[in-house]
């Protein structure tokens, strides 16, 4: 790391450490931007972070992954069972039959 990375700064009221333009601009960083502050033993390392929502999938979303997941024919009568044990008419599921 050269001197040029580097550049004081403070902690205001309530904790809030102001991160220089510059280094915002580089990372991308807005105000309501997540960021990860770790301890190291040199001090605390503050990183950009990213949330990316995660999918809970439906029963119905479930049983059209395994019959469209099935790449040859017992693989999918296998598929379709699983698909009947669910409680789902695999019949009634959109899917393409290997």
């Amino acid at each position: 790391m050269n001197a040029s990375n580097i550049e004081t700064s403070k902690v205001g009221k309530r904790g809030v450490v102001v991160i220089p333009a510059r280094m915002r601009r580089r990372f991308g960083l807005e105000e309501g931007s997540l960021f990860i502050a770790e301890e190291t033993d040199e001090g605390i390392l503050i990183r950009p972070a990213v949330a990316l929502p995660i999918e809970i999938y439906t029963l119905e979303r479930k049983a059209e992954f395994l019959l469209n997941n099935a790449i040859d024919k017992a693989e999918y009568q296998e598929a379709y069972r699983e698909v009947e044990q669910m409680g789902i008419n695999p019949n009634s599921i959109p899917h393409n039959r290997p």
